[in-house]
């Protein structure tokens, strides 16, 4: 594959007339960790739903290692190695911890409905190998200590935590996480932040982000794309961003 493993050419989605996202061009090289920020009402998050297949392009394309996969489905989109976590957790509360990991995992089954039902033929086997996947991720995140306990039990940065070890089960080449450390004390952001970084480093993942903390933004990222209502005002490294004065003007609000 040559080119980047991942790119948006001029990505446009309206609602009923109303543009929430206007000529996108982004590209993410593998092994990169990429941010998109922006005000509120950006389109940060519409962005991320034109790219896993939530919502459909009104124009534009979306390529993934070299293949267009506009309008794709999200589960097509997710087996093709695109997994995402989502602004407002999602995780199952009633479920233990290990449960809602391994229901990610089942995407990868091999059994049928009728072995599943009877508990015969290739059911075990499936479930032992998703379990076991699912146990060796959240050692990986840190939380098999707590595999048997409900999520909805779980402090909210182990929660969040959580939401990433579910992705994870897809086996993704890209992650993107939408508003991570939200509501995050500053600990368990820095916490949130090593994990990330080991991930990346440990795991190869090439990772794309939305974030309000500039902070975790500027430590973490390689390169920034900056949107202001739906439009494409900055790209550049992370010392780039900070001195660019539409950067300043638009999204943090300062002037000389």
């Amino acid at each position: 594959m040559s080119g980047p493993l991942f790119q948006t050419q001029q990505l446009f989605v309206a609602f009923g007339g109303l543009s929430a996202l206007t000529g996108l061009d982004l590209e993410i090289e593998q092994g990169r960790i990429i941010g998109l920020i922006g005000p509120n009402g950006a389109g940060k998050t519409t962005a991320f739903n034109a790219i896993t297949g939530i919502v459909k392009p009104s124009a534009g394309r979306v390529i993934f290692r070299g293949e267009d996969i506009t309008g794709f489905r999200a589960p097509v989109i997710a087996r093709k190695g695109i997994a995402r976590t989502f602004q407002n957790i999602r995780l199952y509360g009633d479920l233990t911890v290990v449960e809602n990991v391994m229901v990610a995992g089942h995407s990868s089954v091999t059994y049928s409905i009728f072995e599943a039902v009877l508990g015969v033929g290739r059911f075990g086997a499936d479930e032992r190998r998703i379990r076991k996947k699912a146990e060796h991720l959240l050692s990986l995140i840190g939380l098999m200590e707590v595999a048997g306990e409900r999520a909805s039990a779980l402090p909210y940065g182990s929660q969040r935590k959580l939401e990433v070890a579910r992705a994870l089960a897809l086996d993704p080449i890209l992650l993107l996480l939408d508003e991570p450390v939200a509501g995050m004390n500053p600990s368990e952001t820095i916490e949130f932040r090593e994990l990330l970084l080991r991930l990346h480093s440990d795991l190869k993942l090439t990772i794309g982000l939305i974030e309000h903390d500039m902070g975790f933004v500027m430590s973490i990222c390689h390169k920034i794309k900056v949107i202001d209502h739906g439009i494409p005002i900055a790209w550049g490294t992370p010392h780039e961003i900070r001195h660019n004065e539409k950067v300043i003007a638009a999204y943090l609000g300062q002037g000389d």
